[in-house]
């Protein structure tokens, strides 16, 4: 059995947290991604959103930060494996990571109309 295979239960935390604090202090866009996530949480609050509101915001912007951390780790994958060496097939499955986050992104905004938009008309 290799040594990764035997690092424990702790320690498969502990790597999370060390994957969240490198994927913090290295891409800008999390930060963004994070700052707007509160900014909507706190907006939700304020509107008295409902608790299925709240977890479909939460699932939501789950699903951008988790998409924005995938693109990332393929990024910091294919240029460790091609030493930063521009290939057509690696910057096509950049752009493929890249695509998803935008996407993502896309979605959480429509999905932000939906459910903040009636609430803000209705305090109007």
């Amino acid at each position: 059995m290799s040594k990764f295979k035997q690092q424990g239960f702790s320690r498969t935390f502990k790597n999370a947290r060390k994957g969240m604090r490198i994927v913090l202090k290295s891409e800008v866009n999390i930060r963004v991604h994070i700052c707007v996530a509160l900014g909507v949480m706190a907006l939700a609050f304020l509107l008295g959103f409902s608790i299925n509101k709240i977890c479909i915001l939460l699932l939501t912007i789950a699903f951008v930060i988790v998409t924005e951390m995938v693109n990332s780790a393929v990024e910091f994958s294919l240029d460790a494996v091609f030493h930063n060496k521009y290939s057509k097939m690696v910057g096509m499955a950049k752009d493929i990571a890249a695509g998803a986050v935008m996407f993502a992104s896309v979605i959480a905004v429509i999905i932000g109309v939906l459910l903040f938009g009636s609430a803000i008309l209705d305090l109007l």
